[in-house]
């Protein structure tokens, strides 16, 4: 019988396939606008969920996790500077909460 989590983790990993391989041009910035949340946040609860367990994750190793590939790689890859009006918004929006 396959249970929740398993379903959970197949539509995780769905998102970050999607995010990924077929929405590399959703910028962390507008996600954030629209939901609360970015790449980095996927990253920072996996880390946590990964240290609730007993393992030891960088920053780094989290990151590549969710971005599948380094960091840095990433973001030459494919980030592109926010335009001023999508900045302000952020702004504002982590005002309000941040996930």
């Amino acid at each position: 019988m396959i249970e929740g989590f398993e379903l959970e983790a197949a539509a995780f990993r769905r998102l970050l396939k999607h995010l990924n391989d077929e929405r590399t041009d959703v910028q962390n910035i507008d996600l954030m606008n629209l939901a609360g949340f970015c790449r980095n946040c996927l990253a920072n609860w996996y880390r946590e969920a990964a240290a609730e367990r007993g393992l030891d994750l960088t920053k780094d190793e989290a990151r590549e996790a969710i971005y599948g590939m380094p960091y840095a790689k990433w973001k030459a890859k494919f980030q592109v500077e926010a335009p001023v009006e999508h900045s302000n918004a952020s702004a504002k929006n982590r005002k309000k909460a941040h996930a």
